[in-house]
């Protein structure tokens, strides 16, 4: 067997709500867990890649195409791909950015969840 196409494990510790919270998102997305978290990682670096092109993989076939082409691309390669499955790809990238800027945001002490105002709101506001 090639060695590029042999599986290997990867442990990661993370609370157990985010756990709930991403194997949810994997069954919407008709996806396993391992499918779910290899995907986003990959979506991830090429988000970071994309922030700091000093930091990238080598060029490869795909080079100067877009990010909704890159990940269509990815997708597909992995098999056949309705468009559904591809809009979920997607939209798990902004999905993901917004729940990582929303807990920055928190932990700065600039925004809150306010379940009485319905949603997010700045910190501070007077209303409350």
């Amino acid at each position: 067997m090639n060695d590029d196409l042999e599986s290997a494990v990867v442990k990661i510790y993370i609370p157990a709500y985010q756990k709930e919270n991403w194997r949810e998102h994997a069954d919407e997305l008709g996806m396993n867990q391992s499918e779910f978290i290899k995907s986003m990682v990959q979506a991830g670096r090429h988000e970071v890649a994309s922030l700091n092109p000093a930091e990238t993989d080598p060029p490869d076939e795909t080079s100067g195409v877009t990010d909704v082409e890159r990940v269509v691309l990815d997708s597909v390669d992995e098999g056949p791909r309705s468009w559904d499955e591809l809009v979920g790809e997607l939209t798990t990238d902004i999905e993901t950015e917004l729940e990582t800027t929303l807990q920055r945001l928190q932990n700065e002490d600039r925004v809150r969840y306010s379940g009485r105002h319905g949603g997010y709101t700045m910190v501070g506001d007077d209303d409350d």
